[in-house]
């Protein structure tokens, strides 16, 4: 089997990777010039990934690398992903994140029209969730509350709309919050992670400074999400939707004081206006009650162990 993942060199896109060429895929990447190659060097396997250079935002690129890998499966994780920056680069964020999935999709429909597709949709597509609404089921109302969430529902949209009027083997997902081993440091839990790395090797004074530790999460293991993520594409609905979730929602208060308890060190607390968003999804709590009936999936690796593994990653690098 041959898969084809954009956005290879990212956190989960790498994580994927590791994960189908263990599983003895023939595995493709599209990356950009300047995309960073650190998160698949080092893979067991790296030297068999074969990576092509590719603009998701250029229907000609996206064309030559879909037609010469001529792919089974495609996994699109390729994205402007990152919340806050949509909201200072609303233009560039709805541009790469919705371009970039027609392109794909007409890329596929035009050269492996049987291929199946996975579009990542994300839990902040849910946006604006009541008290009453959690834990949220794909049937939720989609009221997203940044520029990132409307985009992840416009290729939501897209993947259903081509699976509806082409016949095409679109398999959508909403992941809820996954962190872990090369997480990026700009995302909540991978920032708190590396300031305490520092902190415990006397590089930062003992201050961690934070944004709204109120909002509520809902965490997955990335371990655990791309395991979901091929067990969709592979026994899942074309046309569906299905959530990935680990049911429980967590205070980014209490995943601070997780952190703050594996590193064993003293800190002080400090709100930093900077890292507050202009509106802010207080709880997302998801069911993924329908994956787990579809294709057995269920999360396997405990929170606890994800922060562990998650500060040892950044206490070998800071």
């Amino acid at each position: 089997m041959k898969a084809l993942i954009t956005g290879i060199t990212g956190f989960v896109g790498s994580h994927l990777a590791e994960y189908l060429l263990e599983k003895n895929y023939e595995v493709y990447g599209s990356v950009r010039w300047r995309s960073k190659r650190d998160n698949i060097a080092h893979l067991e396997k790296a030297k068999s990934i074969k990576l092509f250079e590719t603009d998701i935002k250029d229907p000609g690129s996206v064309r030559a690398t879909v037609g010469e890998v001529k792919p089974d499966e495609i996994y699109h994780l390729a994205a402007q992903s990152y919340v806050p920056a949509s909201w200072a680069a609303p233009a560039e964020t709805l541009d790469t994140n919705i371009q970039g999935q027609l392109n794909i999709l007409e890329a596929a429909k035009e050269v492996v029209r049987e291929c199946r597709i996975h579009v990542v949709g994300s839990s902040e597509e849910y946006g604006l969730v009541k008290p009453d609404e959690v834990p949220i089921t794909e049937d939720q109302p989609l009221r997203p509350m940044s520029p990132y969430g409307v985009s992840k529902v416009a290729q939501d949209l897209l993947g259903f709309q081509y699976f509806q009027s082409y016949g095409m083997n679109v398999i959508r997902t909403r992941a809820f919050n996954h962190t872990g081993p090369r997480r990026g440091e700009v995302f909540v839990t991978s920032n708190f992670a590396k300031q305490m790395a520092e902190i415990k090797k006397g590089k930062r004074e003992p201050v961690i400074r934070v944004g709204n530790l109120d909002a509520q999460r809902d965490f997955s293991d990335v371990r655990d999400v791309v395991k979901a993520y091929h067990l969709a594409v592979t026994k899942g609905v074309p046309g569906e939707v299905y959530n990935i979730a680990s049911g429980t929602a967590r205070t980014i208060r209490s995943v601070l004081d997780l952190l703050v308890e594996i590193s064993g060190t003293k800190v002080n607390i400090e709100q930093d206006p900077s890292r507050m968003r202009p509106s802010d999804v207080l709880v997302l709590q998801g069911s993924s009650d329908k994956i787990k009936k579809a294709t057995g999936w269920k999360p396997a690796i405990e929170f606890e162990k994800t922060m562990r593994d998650l500060f040892e990653f950044w206490l070998e690098r800071v």
